[in-house]
């Protein structure tokens, strides 16, 4: 999706020629020969940046005077500004005023287009690096890290819908990286030049949220507001836990999703947007609606392509390779050396049942790194990790039963211990038979025998992975 830029010029020749440069460069371009069109035309819609020349014929401000009024109701807009009659104080007091940089005229081609790129790419950075701070630190990363059946499923999804401008509904516990689904699917799209913007439903009231989604128009006391829906144009938003939406706001963003239309509050200037939209929940949206708490019509405008973010405890095969990079990542924020996870330790993990999902691990990781015993060259034994956790016996602390075995015979008792030591490894290994087997050492068949003769389930249904 291209970027929308406003070039701010009293000389015909001169708008024609940098909206020229700028078409064949892929930019979408609007113009304005004066302080009236140009104020007008941010006021239609926020462009993603602006090309202002500062003297201005036939026009009530000037280019510094209409720098003053969009850094104050727009102060996120980067405005480059141009003049062929600039003067080292001039572009000293433009910037000083919010302007970007200061270009002369005459400019060379690659000189504005550098500088264009460089304004629209700090503005990205700094509006990306706000909305995902919104999210958690999974939401970080490019890529889900893992190698599962599970994970794999989800990124297959990411790529078969990642390039379309198709809505995705994310569904999850919390923490099992939704933020981070929605952030692969911006960063591989069409739009990934474009803003990624973040509205969190579950902390906003229903006055507050209207607010941020649509913006406000100006006051006497207050600027001119924009909201999540004009700031996402040409680029992504997430709507992230869209349940909480108030049923008055649902029905409002249903309109929106319809006609890509609306109205600042306070307002009636009609608000064009192109952006594609993202909504992430954890809560069961169908239920909700037979509830009556959730509108039927917006769920099927947001639900077009469904991805389901599984928690931990489904995948825990990618526990170590996730333990290992959320420790290498934390540690390098704390410009520390990050620790050694022992065998021991990362079994352990994969023992716990993780309900905070990956937010949960990274809390770990960040714990083991500042607090677990011995130095940056030791090893992280078990007993480290069940201390971090809060579990007085690592791995063994899922298993609740060793009072009830040790009132068995020792058979029985036999018995009961092994049933939960395989399908504990069968859960830890993703229900690979073959590395479950190296693993317990024992052949691959006498596992499968084993395993039903123990009465596990899915042993003799094929329900177990049994690939390499």
């Amino acid at each position: 999706m291209a970027y929308d830029i406003l070039i701010v010029d009293d000389e015909t020749d001169i708008r024609t020629q940098i909206s020229g440069i700028l078409e064949d460069e892929g930019y979408q371009t609007r113009s304005a020969s004066n302080s009236a069109e140009a104020l007008a035309a941010v006021a239609n819609r926020q462009p993603s940046l602006m090309i202002l020349d500062v003297w201005l014929a036939n026009s009530e401000y000037d280019g510094i005077q209409i720098l003053e009024i969009v850094h104050r109701d727009h102060p996120g807009l980067p405005v480059v500004m141009i003049s062929g009659h600039g003067t080292f104080d001039m572009a000293v007091s433009a910037t000083k005023k919010g302007a970007y940089d200061f270009i002369s005229k005459p400019f060379k081609t690659d000189v504005l287009l550098l500088t264009i790129e460089r304004a629209l790419a700090e503005s990205r950075l700094k509006h990306e690096n706000e909305s995902l701070r919104k999210l958690s630190p999974y939401a970080m990363l490019d890529d889900l890290v893992g190698k599962s059946g599970a994970i794999a499923e989800v990124r297959r999804a990411v790529e078969k819908v990642a390039q379309t401008d198709s809505r995705v509904l994310i569904s999850g516990p919390p923490g099992s990286g939704k933020g981070a689904i929605a952030r692969m699917l911006h960063s591989r799209s069409l739009r990934k030049n474009g803003r990624f913007v973040v509205l969190t439903c579950a902390t906003l009231s229903e006055d507050t949220l209207e607010q941020a989604l649509f913006g406000t128009e100006a006051t006497k006391s207050q600027p001119r507001r924009i909201g999540v829906l004009e700031e996402a144009h040409g680029g992504t938003l997430l709507l992230d836990e869209v349940a909480d939406m108030d049923m008055a706001t649902q029905l409002k963003m249903v309109r929106v999703l319809h006609n890509r239309r609306f109205q600042r509050i306070g307002g009636d200037t009609v608000v064009e947007v192109n952006s594609r939209v993202l909504a992430t929940t954890t809560r069961d949206l169908q239920a909700l609606i037979a509830e009556g708490k959730f509108r039927e019509d917006l769920f099927y405008r947001l639900n077009v392509v469904p991805i389901h973010a599984p928690p931990l405890s489904d995948r825990r095969e990618d526990i170590p390779l996730l333990a290992v990079h959320l420790m290498e990542r934390s540690a390098a924020a704390k410009s520390r050396s990050p620790r050694i996870l022992g065998a021991d330790a990362l079994t352990a993990l994969q023992g716990h049942d993780w309900p905070g999902n990956v937010w949960e691990l990274s809390n770990v990781m960040e714990r083991l790194l500042l607090m677990a015993p011995g130095g940056s060259q030791d090893h992280i034994h078990a007993e480290a990790v069940g201390q971090a956790i809060g579990a007085a016996a690592g791995a063994a602390s899922r298993w609740d039963h060793a009072p009830e075995v040790m009132s068995l015979p020792l058979r029985e008792a036999r018995e009961a211990f092994e049933r939960e030591y395989l399908v504990f490894h069968l859960a830890r290994f993703g229900g690979n038979i073959s590395r479950t087997a190296e693993f317990v050492g024992m052949d691959r068949a006498a596992l499968h025998r084993k395993l039903k003769g123990l009465g596990v389930a899915g042993a003799n249904r094929g329900r177990l992975d049994d690939k390499e």
